[in-house]
C-alpha cells in the first residue's frame, strides 16, 4: 500500500468578489482534484462545484480500473449537466477547467482539460506533467517561448478545453509509477500566474506538508493575486 500525505488549499484571492475555484480530496479513494470555473459569479462557482461535487459521488468500493472508468464517466456526466444549466440561464458561456489525480497501487492516473496543472518533483527536479489546453500553449510547443513567459501574455487566459464548453469533453490523460520520495503538486492558475518553475521547484524542495501549501499560496498573494488560487501537494512516503 502507498503511504500518503497530503495539503490542500483554496483562497478568493484579493480581486475577486467570488472563489470559482473548487478543490477536492479524497484520501481513502487516493483521489484529487482542483477544478478552475469560468463564466462569472454565477456561471464559475457553479461550474467547478458541479465537478467535484460528481467525482465525491463516485463509489469507493470500486477497483482501481472501475475507479478510473468511473472518474472518466463522471466527468463527462459533469459536462453534460453544465451544458444543461447553461441552456438553461439563456445560452450563456460557463464551464471549468479540470485536473484530477488518482493513486491505483504503485501507478497513478491523471486526466484534464485547461490550464489546470499537474507538476511531479522528483530527485529534487520539478516537471510539468500535464500541458496546457490553451492558445499560448501552441507557442510553447512550437518552441516560441517558455511557460514562464507564456504566463505573461495577453491571451494567458484563453483556454481550448474545458468541462461544459464544446460538444463533446475532450480529455488528455496521463500515467506513471509512484515512487517513494514523489511529491505531486495540482494548482489552479492563479498560482502559476505568479510562480516561476523555478520559484515552484525551490519551495516543493525545501518546505514540509504542514506549511506547504500556505508558502505557495502567499507567493500569489505577494505577487497580487487577481485570480482565485487553489493549490494541492501530495506526498508518497
Amino acid at each position: 500500500m502507498t503511504n500518503i500525505r497530503y495539503s490542500a488549499t483554496t483562497h478568493v484571492g484579493l480581486k475577486r468578489e467570488v472563489n470559482e475555484d473548487s478543490i477536492l480530496a479524497l484520501p481513502d479513494q487516493k483521489i484529487w482534484v482542483v477544478a478552475d470555473g469560468m463564466g462569472g459569479h454565477a456561471g464559475g462557482d457553479f461550474s467547478s462545484q458541479v465537478v467535484v461535487d460528481s467525482v465525491a459521488m463516485i463509489d469507493p468500493t470500486l477497483p482501481p480500473v472501475g475507479l478510473l472508468n468511473a472518474l472518466r464517466e463522471t466527468l463527462a456526466r459533469s459536462h453534460a449537466l453544465i451544458q444543461q444549466e447553461a441552456a438553461t440561464l439563456g445560452g450563456v458561456t460557463m464551464g471549468s477547467t479540470v485536473v484530477t489525480f488518482a493513486i491505483a497501487e504503485d501507478h497513478f492516473a491523471t486526466f484534464w482539460a485547461g490550464d489546470s496543472r499537474l507538476y511531479r518533483l522528483q530527485g529534487g527536479v520539478l516537471e510539468m506533467l500535464t500541458t496546457d489546453h490553451s492558445v499560448v500553449a501552441e507557442y510553447v510547443l512550437a518552441g516560441d517561448m517558455t511557460w514562464d513567459e507564456a504566463e505573461h501574455h495577453p491571451h494567458s487566459n484563453a483556454v481550448t478545453r474545458a468541462v461544459g464548453v464544446g460538444e463533446t469533453l475532450e480529455l488528455e490523460k496521463i500515467r506513471g509509477q509512484v515512487l517513494q520520495g514523489d511529491r505531486f503538486l495540482l494548482c489552479s492558475d492563479g498560482l502559476t500566474k505568479y510562480a516561476t518553475l523555478g520559484m515552484l521547484e525551490r519551495v516543493l524542495s525545501q518546505e514540509p506538508i504542514e506549511t506547504i501549501t500556505d508558502t505557495l499560496l502567499q507567493i500569489a498573494l505577494d505577487g497580487g493575486a487577481a485570480d482565485n488560487v487553489s493549490v494541492i501537494v501530495i506526498d508518497i512516503i
